[in-house]
């Protein structure tokens, strides 16, 4: 059976629901197949929390699933028979256990009307279901030697209970306590660390979409953004004077149906620069807006909403609206897994548990990976485009994952206006206009120099240094960032031009190329050359092979090199294939520890059946790890092909070959896109 591990709050509000995410996302990066059990669900359907593990981690019915409601548990409760709950408890994870190596249990949140009930509901389900138990102690509105006391209690009720205890962990206490908290917490009989999280406001904080869903409010115009977190809340009920001089950025506004100045106000706040943008509008009462305002509500960044309710029971309700990781919004799961790989020694945590070892690399294993590879040797990329939302909201989520640091570029007053209407939060990153950055200057007199041979002489470098891509490349040779990312509104050759002029290859590498990194459904596969260069000679075909294995290895995939032809061995003739060949000695002449086979056929390469008959005996043929395509044309048509056949994840294009990082994205690319590009990057400029 499966490894169970229960995630059970000891005291109310504790927040154990970012614990079960962050447990997820460690261990689905540390074990084949995981699992999600929640035993007490809120009503019949999905549950919030089931819900977002199936979306976030791929999982499917058989792996993830929710128990008895807790109207059920009540009555079973009521009528004395525990044993039915735990034996359809037992059952569920039982059939949960057969797909699965390990599965996270979420217990209840001890906010019902007898939390010592609940508590021992956990306790005796954690039994039952043979799982260790983390437990997660809530320290809000604790003292750091109540939360000290709160860890004491919870050891020792969980002992007479004769749970196995795998952790404690402290979590949503104050920012200022949490040094003296986890100075003060005893290890325990283990000798483990006890972890502690801090209060994290941009967890804590509802958004629109959350305050609007506990309202039960409709949406009459504005922009659908439910993403948007209500940094606080406005009730309207002044003039328009004194009302814009306390309203804040990201304020929630509650205000009547027919106070059209307000909401014209409220308009104009948020098409102003030097004013903030609300995150939205609740119209209460039940009152309509005048006909003449409704085109102009159309035009707001932020949703309005329409209450029946009037102005105090709005504000009333919005008060009592609790925010939820499980919503699952994408920006608060990233903050959330950002908390958690700042306040969790992982490997220390991993190494608790015993896993045996994953043997797949599924897509989403290898994309959680890149971002803690990225993580665990702190890098600095750039970002030029900053004035494309989709560039601001990836900057948003890495920072908030803590994944590197940021620069983006742009006018700075421009970037702020476009986050503020997107609702987007640009703390802690760094914002460099190169028109007014003290650096264009240092930087066009290192350009002047580098492009003297080129008649580029300081007026003129001064001019070129504006450019955004010219500018970030700069940064990257000069060493202010360690790589940049570019593409989003930009060419290919917009993008890679300033690094071919300045940064160049790297010692022992004539050309500039690229690979895919096509993450199939159990392995992963590089494709090279499929985005730079159309007709590669024989020994631009060897470099792209070798640096196509290094970018290989790079990224955990054991180099086995198919240089790729329509002809396998000595079968076929002519000058493509006798290119491909002379390429594949030269490959050897220049790594001989390296394996690689070639020319040889796409079938040859993967199928072991077919390589066998075709070329026995090979170290490649039937294993191949790493296809170089023979000309731009076959590479780039090839992976399109697999990617839209085999339902392939395609990543990239990585360029490779550059002294430094730079790499290109496509100008259809997707905030997830950016997000997996600079986390490449950053592993590129770890090594």
């Amino acid at each position: 059976m499966a490894k169970g591990i229960y995630v059970s709050a000891t005291t109310p509000g504790s927040g154990k629901s970012l614990v079960a995410l962050g447990l997820a996302d460690t261990l689905h990066r540390h074990a084949d197949r995981i699992g999600f059990f929640k035993p007490v669900v809120q009503g019949p359907g999905d549950d919030p929390m089931v819900a977002l593990m199936k979306s976030r981690f791929e999982l499917d019915d058989e792996r993830c699933r929710g128990g008895l409601t807790f109207q059920e548990v009540r009555e079973l409760l009521a009528e004395g028979n525990r044993a039915e709950i735990d034996a359809r408890c037992v059952e569920i994870f039982a059939e949960i256990s057969r797909h699965c190596d390990v599965v996270i249990v979420e217990g209840t949140d001890l906010t019902g009307q007898d939390a010592a009930v609940e508590f021992d509901l956990n306790a005796r389900l954690a039994n039952n279901l043979a799982a260790s138990v983390v437990a997660v102690v809530g320290a809000k509105g604790r003292t750091v030697e109540e939360a000290t006391a709160a860890v004491e209690v919870a050891r020792k009720e969980l002992s007479a209970e004769k749970c196995s205890l795998l952790a404690i962990m402290v979590n949503r206490a104050n920012p200022d306590d949490v040094g003296a908290i986890a100075a003060a917490v005893k290890p325990g009989a283990s000798g483990r660390p006890v972890y502690v999280f801090p209060e994290l406001e941009d967890i804590a904080r509802p958004t629109t979409g959350e305050v609007a869903a506990a309202l039960g409010v409709r949406q009459i115009a504005g922009r659908a953004d439910m993403e948007r977190d209500v940094k606080d809340v406005k009730v309207a009920a002044m003039s328009v004077g004194n009302f814009l001089n306390v309203l804040d950025e990201g304020a929630l506004v509650i205000v009547p149906g027919d106070r059209a100045d307000v909401m014209v106000a409220c308009l104009a706040s948020s098409f102003s620069p030097e004013f903030p943008v609300p995150s939205g509008l609740i119209l209460t009462g039940g009152l309509a807006p005048d006909a003449n305002i409704y085109p102009l509500l159309a035009q707001a960044p932020f949703p309005v909403f329409a209450a029946e309710e009037d102005t105090y029971g709005t504000a009333k309700r919005i008060s009592e609206v609790r925010s939820e990781i499980w919503s699952g919004h994408r920006r608060k799961v990233a903050s959330a897994l950002g908390l958690w790989s700042r306040s969790v020694d992982e490997a220390e945590l991993v190494e608790r548990l015993h896993l045996p070892r994953a043997e797949r690399m599924t897509p989403l294993r290898f994309l959680h990976d890149l971002i803690e590879r990225a993580r665990s040797q702190r890098r600095h990329v750039v970002l030029p485009e900053g004035t494309d939302v989709r560039i601001l909201r990836a900057a948003e989520i890495l920072h908030r994952r803590d994944v590197c640091d940021l620069t983006v570029l742009g006018p700075e007053p421009d970037v702020r206006e476009l986050a503020s209407a997107s609702g987007i939060d640009l703390t802690g990153i760094n914002i460099v206009d190169p028109a007014t950055s003290d650096l264009r200057q240092k930087f066009a007199e290192k350009y002047s120099e580098l492009r003297a041979h080129r008649g580029v002489d300081l007026p003129k470098a001064l001019e070129i240094m504006q450019d955004v891509s010219y500018f970030g490349t700069m940064m990257v040779q000069l060493g202010v960032v360690d790589g940049m990312v570019s593409g989003a509104a930009h060419t290919t050759a917009h993008t890679i031009r300033p690094a071919l002029e300045f940064v160049k290859t790297r010692e022992g590498v004539k050309i500039v190329s690229s690979v895919f990194l096509m993450l199939m459904p159990d392995r992963v596969l590089v494709y090279g050359d499929c985005a730079v260069n159309p007709d590669p000679n024989v020994e631009q075909l060897a470099d792209i092979a070798l640096a196509s294995a290094e970018t290989a290895a790079q990224f955990g995939v054991e180099p086995r090199v198919a240089m790729l032809s329509y002809s396998t061995g000595g079968s076929g003739s002519g000058e493509a294939v006798d290119r491909v060949r002379q390429a594949t000695d030269l490959v050897r002449e220049r790594r001989p520890d390296l394996a690689v086979e070639g020319p040889i056929q796409y079938d040859a390469a993967v199928d072991a059946s077919i390589a066998e008959s075709k070329m026995p005996g090979s170290s490649v043929a039937g294993q191949a790890t790493v296809f170089i395509f023979p000309d731009l044309n076959t590479g780039n048509n090839t992976y399109k092909a697999v990617q839209q056949s085999s339902g392939a994840v395609a990543v990239g294009p990585v360029l490779q070959g550059l002294r430094k990082p730079v790499n290109d994205l496509s100008r259809g690319c997707t905030v997830e896109d950016i997000v997996n590009t600079v986390a490449i990057t950053a592993i590129q400029a770890q090594g």
